[in-house]
């Protein structure tokens, strides 16, 4: 049995999302991928009612993100 814990790369969760282009994270259970543009990269994906919608870096870190869908997305009635 072995007493070493796990290397903190593992652990920690990303605070910075990726940079390559054509990546997917979640946010508000809602998938976006990143789009390489000319001037700056930015995200793209849709909003709560379907509607197309961009978020730069700055904003999917301030409205939190992750590499995998949440499990207890709500669905609307």
């Amino acid at each position: 049995m072995s007493t070493e814990a796990a290397p903190a790369a593992e652990t920690d969760l990303p605070t910075d999302p990726p940079t390559e282009p054509c990546s997917v994270v979640w946010c508000g259970g809602r998938p976006y991928v990143l789009e390489a543009g000319a001037v700056r990269p930015r995200w793209v994906g849709t909003d709560g009612r379907g509607r197309p919608e961009t978020l730069s870096t700055a904003q999917l870190r301030r409205r939190g993100w992750s590499h995998r869908r949440a499990a207890g997305r709500r669905r609307s009635r």
